[in-house]
């Protein structure tokens, strides 16, 4: 995980906000922890709805999400495209942070920005990078605890047998899924078939924008001709 720099700024987050978190009044250290289920839900949401949307047809827009996501589920084993890149996590930290602050000054709220710090960048942040814990493990062989057996489980059958279930990983996160319908039983695993094309998200592996996109990035990520060609593969 230290190998990538997003975690690093990550960490470099965290650490200012706790900071900036200790110089306020003690409750704000409850507050952060409300940054937990808040960045879960923002994890699921962004796995669901935005990495997984239907492929753009302008090639620019699909090399972007190829990028952040469609590029880890040709090469789930490819070690830069395993983590979120800074084009993500930096507007979405902010984004969130300025959204959270604007709402409770908007109504009036004592240390709103305080709050809105506390919630993204001490408890949220935090919960990032849990996730990218539990997201590393899940694509490595290592020694495993039995909650992150547990996670790397069901987000293997999200990689590998249905991409349009179990958009969380963090662990805990689960209960989300199960709330919106996108969690799946070992029982009914068995009785479905595995998703036609599970590694390009239902596209055609020759599909020409996976082509272009493969092309850009190959060289980047230190993808070997031959694993191209594989990929290409029907």
């Amino acid at each position: 995980m230290l190998s990538h720099l997003s975690i690093w700024v990550m960490i470099g987050v965290v650490v200012m906000a706790a900071v900036w978190t200790a110089q306020g009044p003690a409750w704000l250290w409850a507050v952060a922890l409300l940054g937990v289920p808040a960045q879960m839900l923002n994890e699921y949401g962004l796995h669901r709805y935005v990495f997984h949307m239907a492929p753009p047809q302008r090639q620019w827009a699909f090399n972007w999400l190829y990028r952040v996501h469609y590029g880890h589920h040709e090469f789930p084993t490819c070690w830069p495209l395993l983590f979120a890149p800074l084009s993500v996590i930096v507007p979405v930290l902010l984004g969130n942070t300025l959204i959270l602050w604007g709402v409770l000054a908007l109504f009036g709220l004592n240390h709103a920005f305080d709050i809105a710090v506390a919630v993204v960048a001490l408890g949220g942040a935090a919960t990032f990078l849990t996730y990218e814990w539990f997201h590393t493990t899940a694509h490595v062989t290592v020694k495993k605890t039995a909650v992150e057996r547990r996670v790397s489980t069901l987000h293997n059958q999200h990689h590998f047998r249905d991409f349009s279930k179990w958009f969380h990983v963090t662990a805990g996160g689960e209960v989300i899924d199960r709330i919106m319908g996108t969690a799946i039983s070992r029982d009914a695993l068995k009785t479905q078939s595995r998703i036609e094309f599970i590694r390009t998200l239902g596209l055609r592996p020759d599909d020409p924008r996976l082509i272009a996109a493969r092309a850009r990035f190959a060289k980047r990520f230190g993808l070997s001709q031959a694993e191209i060609m594989r990929a290409g593969e029907v």
